[in-house]
């Protein structure tokens, strides 16, 4: 077994709206935000993030300008919208609320007879 979680299906926007959230950010330090907040438990394949940057800019949730990198490098850093702050709240409380209902599921014990 690895020491490394896989993503449920549709919680990777999500951890790129709360990464880029806390400030902004090059495509490649999402990747590391996401891995440091998930105390390493998250790895994000390079594959996967790029798409979804492109798709969350598209959907008009993040946006981006062109900048330096640490090393010297041209980047792209992504920040949240508006729009990206209000769908960030939104999967927030959803997922807190799965996630309240499949505590509460999963302890439930067999019912004395």
């Amino acid at each position: 077994m690895s020491d490394k979680e896989a993503l449920l299906p549709g919680t990777l926007d999500l951890l790129i709206l709360k990464a880029v959230s806390l400030g902004k950010l090059h495509g490649y330090g999402v990747l590391l935000r996401i891995e440091q907040i998930s105390g390493d438990a998250l790895q994000i394949q390079q594959g996967a993030l790029y798409p979804a940057l492109y798709r969350l800019e598209h959907q008009g949730l993040i946006a981006s300008d062109w900048g330096i990198s640490d090393n010297n490098r041209r980047a792209k850093y992504y920040r949240l919208t508006v729009a990206g702050k209000r769908r960030l709240g939104e999967e927030v409380a959803s997922w807190n609320r799965i996630a309240s209902i499949m505590a509460r599921s999963l302890a439930a014990r067999p019912q004395e007879t």
